[in-house]
């Protein structure tokens, strides 16, 4: 679904309030007043909060089934590297996307809202029907074992990424790194995120370890 300005404006001020007050702590009009819209604009564009929070989903998760549709019809680029570009997408935007994360991490954890959790369940299902898309593609070219399972491997991204970038103060502290601006702790720490994910993938997905 493509969302307009307005829409994006809306949905990007939702984001940062379910970040930080949670989605239940959160009303339609603090939506509203942070997006400096009135409260009738929400309804109409949205319908309701839970359906906003749909939105934010669709328009945060949209670009994984774009970008493995671009990769499935790519012939130039190995089935490995076209899960490295998956796996470096996903990191780039953790760290771009810290908010939306940050809700997906919370509303796991706390389970308060049975609507939340269904659709983000229906959100995780989507994400790893594209992904073994991938893992498949890889199967059939006799590159990827066949015993891969793709839900813990997605499962090793998501969760060493999420464990990092929570306890990064923690991580710059045991690594020496709190000399280093945010901005610069962040391109370090992608880089290092990055071999170490590909270095674990390529170790359970072919034949080579």
């Amino acid at each position: 679904m493509e969302f307009s300005e307005k829409q994006r404006q809306i949905i990007s001020a939702a984001e940062k309030l379910f970040a930080s007050r949670g989605f239940d702590g959160t009303s339609v009009r603090d939506i509203a007043e942070e997006a400096g819209v009135n409260i009738a604009m929400i309804s109409y564009y949205f319908g309701s909060k839970e359906k906003l929070m749909q939105a934010l989903f669709s328009e945060r998760t949209t670009h994984i089934r774009l970008k493995v549709e671009s990769l499935l019809k790519d012939e130039n680029v190995t089935p490995l590297d076209k899960v490295y570009v998956i796996v470096d997408d996903y990191i780039e935007r953790f760290l771009q996307k810290q908010h939306f994360h940050k809700i997906m991490m919370y509303a796991q954890m706390l389970e308060k809202s049975p609507t939340v959790t269904a659709m983000m369940n229906d959100l995780k299902k989507e994400n790893m029907a594209q992904i073994s898309r991938l893992i498949k593609d890889g199967q059939k070219r006799g590159v990827f074992r066949k015993d891969v399972d793709v839900v813990l491997l997605w499962n090793v991204l998501i969760g060493t990424v999420t464990q990092t970038v929570v306890n990064k103060a923690y991580y710059k502290e045991c690594c020496n790194l709190n000399h280093l601006s945010d901005e610069a702790f962040y391109e370090k720490l992608k880089k290092k995120l990055n071999l170490l994910i590909k270095t674990i993938f390529k170790a359970l997905l072919t034949y080579e370890a």
